[in-house]
């Protein structure tokens, strides 16, 4: 093994994901396969970690893999190319959240407009989730 190299194994374990994962990003043009030595393993250079770990940071962002994709391209130096990405993933994210408390809103009303156990009126949410708008 190369000095500040790591198997696939190795990269997988320090950046806290499985071989697959690293397979998977490969195959995705996200991270450089190296090529294969006729005796031996792969060795991916020690930075793989970090990239890895960058792809990974940014999932839990919300950012696609082909968003990362560009992110990764545009690299340092370009922020504000990188700027107009995380404000259009950041209108995403509002937009979702907006639609999340809607949907919040709307249970919490048909709870309490629910009586206990129902009674003769039958259930208030089943009667409105079984309206054509949902809540009629």
């Amino acid at each position: 093994m190369g000095k500040g190299t790591l198997t696939i194994g190795m990269l997988a374990s320090h950046a806290d994901v499985n071989i697959e994962t690293i397979r998977y990003y490969q195959r995705r043009g996200l991270l450089i396969e190296p090529p294969k030595p006729r005796e031996g393993y792969r060795q991916y250079p020690a930075d793989s970690v970090d990239r890895v770990r960058f792809i990974k940071r940014a999932q839990k962002l919300g950012f696609t893999l082909d968003e990362i994709a560009t992110l990764l391209e545009l690299g340092d130096g370009h922020c504000a190319e990188t700027k107009q990405l995380a404000l259009q993933k950041l209108q995403l994210i509002e937009a979702r959240l907006a639609d999340l408390n809607n949907m919040r809103n709307t249970i919490k009303a048909l709870v309490n407009q629910c009586e206990t156990g129902g009674g003769e009126m039958g259930c208030p949410i089943v009667a409105s989730l079984g309206k054509a708008d949902g809540m009629g």
